[in-house]
């Protein structure tokens, strides 16, 4: 199973697919920003040789991410790569998964009822303030089919502009769908059979 989305391509730079130069800036600049969050979260402060690993890092990254055959897309924020990092991942909805999600804190009960056109009425939780002051701000987006569990997930590094996001944000959500190994005529809703 993977997973497309009809990111604004105004607002998001695609890293899944930015292989060499291509993308190069951004990925560096989310994994920056997404090993900046780690560290502040473990309380680690930023080691010399930290550049040196988010470099390594983002050659490596579309790599595995194309191993991933889908099951993984990601974005950055085009006027600012290190503002915000958009994740979209695709897995199995094993026993394991559901009682993983059964199992969240209290905190993470707080969603409301968020709709995508291909895969129907999912969650939507936003945590502006999150517990610890080390946590970023996110948004996680969740829609469960009957074999898979599709999630969204962005984090902002930034607590006083992440809700300016927030209409980006759901038209990214809203734009996620399963692409089935088939291929369609010329629109991506209808698929033409050829006759019998």
């Amino acid at each position: 199973m993977r997973l497309t989305a009809d990111a604004d391509s105004r607002l998001w730079i695609p890293v899944t697919d930015s292989l060499g130069w291509r993308g190069r800036r951004h990925r560096k600049a989310a994994i920056r920003m997404l090993l900046g969050q780690a560290n502040a979260a473990l309380g680690v402060t930023e080691r010399p040789g930290s550049r040196l690993g988010a470099w390594a890092m983002s050659q490596a990254a579309p790599l595995l991410m194309r191993r991933a055959a889908g099951r993984v897309l990601v974005w950055t924020w085009k006027a600012d790569p290190e503002l915000v990092v958009a994740m979209a991942t695709v897995q199995t909805l094993t026993p394991e998964v559901r009682i993983a999600r059964a199992s969240m804190p209290m905190d993470y009960d707080d969603t409301v009822s968020f709709s995508n056109r291909w895969l129907g009425v999912g969650e939507k939780l936003v945590v502006p303030m999150p517990p610890s002051p080390a946590t970023p701000p996110f948004v996680t987006y969740t829609w469960e089919t009957a074999t898979h569990l599709v999630t969204l997930t962005a984090v902002c590094s930034d607590r006083e502009r992440f809700g300016t996001l927030d209409g980006a944000l759901d038209e990214l959500a809203g734009s996620i769908r399963v692409a089935d190994e088939l291929t369609g005529g010329e629109s991506p809703d209808v698929l033409r059979l050829g006759p019998a």
